[in-house]
């Protein structure tokens, strides 16, 4: 009997939960609606069977529980039950998938107005392309992909060189017009998916898959990978940007044609070297797990490593130049960095590659791509931490923006008094960060799993992580903090 309670009890609150669920659906997307009235005729149907079977099995609990005299009357079959059963499951069945088949036929039956975009897909990273001023995107085959074209262009197509590449995991489209969505991938299977939008379809090597959609509403929202791809699967995340046709046109206009691509890689010199290197990069993908804009990423990032002092796992450091770089591609495993997983595999590559990828990794270094180190002994100080937070694997789980992470934020941290797990409370200062680097065990503040692998750290570099920690500290701390 307690059994056939907990089952109807079950039952009701799973009804109760869908009724009052707090979450509301999002219309950022002309066809949002026909997917979300098809996964409510399905969620319907299902809730059909499921109420059914459950109320079913509670029944048969109560009905035919175990009584004094009582017998089971043995019964082999019953056709009629059969048909029954048989019918009713084949309608419903039906039921779930006629509304998909018809989204479906509205998903690829493209308008004509749509403006085309393809994505193509690569471990673990997007890249897009656009059409150019002729409206039409060029042809491409996967013969011809190579360093330098990574779209795999044909330059004898004149429709492809005006076509505007897109290598970066963030694109732009422009609001109330109409998009047909082209999907390549290059290795394995990868899977396009916009949640906002109910977007989501699998990207086979070989094969060009499409749908469309109309952006409805302006915003920023995130382009994941809904198919398992290999060990940087969950990072593999983009961002798609719908703005205003005006603030689109502008952006587009901004970014580098087939035709430049080719003309850069033509010519001799540094930046030619540079922009091979980048185009190597994306061709063996590895701006899937290293950033080039000091992000965090799976690998140590490649915005100014160049010249930076790196602490390896073996205790050691190793000063990052080029005989460094070119041994971390054809060896990973010989100087592993600290806070890294050993992840990455090592390439065969030719004196020129290696040339290029050196080229490419220095353009990142302060000083060289526009970015001038701070002034100043406290600045250099600071610089010095950030350095040291990204090569220590520190920014995985402290952010610097305020936001959740494993680890408190370093955000407003400096000078703020918090609640440990002993009921204790402690003040942020420079003895209590170095304490947590040191021994972050001794001190666990509350909310938070006591996760931290210790650091052997000099005093300079101790130093240095507690410049960059205060430099993120709001002012009224800060002011706490002199008081």
């Amino acid at each position: 009997m307690a059994i056939a309670i907990i089952l109807i009890l079950i039952v009701v609150a799973s009804v109760l939960f869908h009724i009052f669920a707090p979450w509301h659906l999002t219309e950022p997307a002309s066809n949002w609606g026909s997917i979300d009235t098809t996964l409510f005729i399905t969620l319907v149907l299902s809730g059909i069977f499921f109420i059914a079977i459950v109320g079913f099995m509670a029944v048969a609990l109560i009905r035919f529980r175990h009584r004094k005299g009582n017998r089971a009357i043995y019964q082999p079959e019953s056709k009629k039950l059969e048909w029954w059963l048989i019918a009713i499951t084949s309608v419903g069945i039906a039921g779930m998938l006629a509304p998909g088949l018809v989204v479906y036929n509205d998903f690829v039956q493209v308008p004509k107005t749509a403006y085309e975009l393809e994505v193509v897909a690569q471990q673990w990273q997007w890249t897009f392309r656009f059409p150019g001023q002729d409206g039409k995107l060029g042809k491409s085959n996967i013969k011809l992909m190579d360093a330098v074209n990574v779209f795999g262009l044909d330059p004898k197509d004149l429709a492809g060189q005006d076509d505007v590449l897109i290598r970066s995991n963030e694109v732009r489209l422009p609001l109330d017009q109409p998009v047909k969505v082209l999907l390549r991938s290059k290795d394995v299977l990868h899977n396009f998916y916009i949640p906002q939008i109910r977007s989501k379809m699998d990207m086979v090597p070989g094969m060009v898959s499409h749908f469309w959609f109309t952006p409805t509403k302006t915003g920023k929202f995130e382009i994941m990978c809904a198919e398992f791809c290999g060990i940087g699967h969950y990072n593999m995340r983009g961002y798609m940007i719908v703005e205003e046709q005006r603030a689109f046109t502008q952006w587009l206009s901004s970014q580098p044609t087939f035709a430049q691509t080719l003309a850069i890689a033509a010519k001799p010199g540094r930046d030619a070297a540079v922009e091979k290197g980048r185009q190597l990069a994306e061709t063996y993908g590895c701006r899937a797990c290293h950033s080039q804009d000091g992000s965090t990423s799976l690998g140590p990032g490649w915005k100014g490593l160049y010249g930076r002092t790196e602490q390896l796992v073996d205790g050691s450091k190793v000063v990052v130049d080029e005989a460094y770089v070119k041994e971390s591609i054809l060896d990973p495993k010989a100087k592993m960095v600290q806070g890294y997983p050993p992840v990455m595999v090592p390439y065969t590559l030719s004196q020129d590659e290696l040339d290029a990828f050196v080229a490419l990794i220095k353009s990142l270094a302060p000083g060289q791509s526009g970015d001038q180190p701070p002034r100043g002994e406290g600045a250099d100080l600071v610089a010095q931490g950030e350095q040291l937070a990204q090569s220590l694997g520190c920014l995985a789980c402290h952010s610097v923006d305020g936001k959740q992470g494993i680890g408190p934020t370093w955000y407003g941290a400096y000078g703020k008094t918090e609640a440990l797990v002993d009921g204790t409370e402690v003040k942020v200062d420079e003895a209590y960060i170095k304490d947590s680097v040191v021994n972050p065990n001794s001190v666990i503040v509350k909310g938070y799993s006591p996760v931290m692998p210790a650091f052997a750290l000099s005093d300079n570099d101790l130093n240095a992580l507690v410049a960059f920690i205060k430099s993120k500290a709001n002012a009224s701390n800060v002011d706490a903090k002199k008081e």
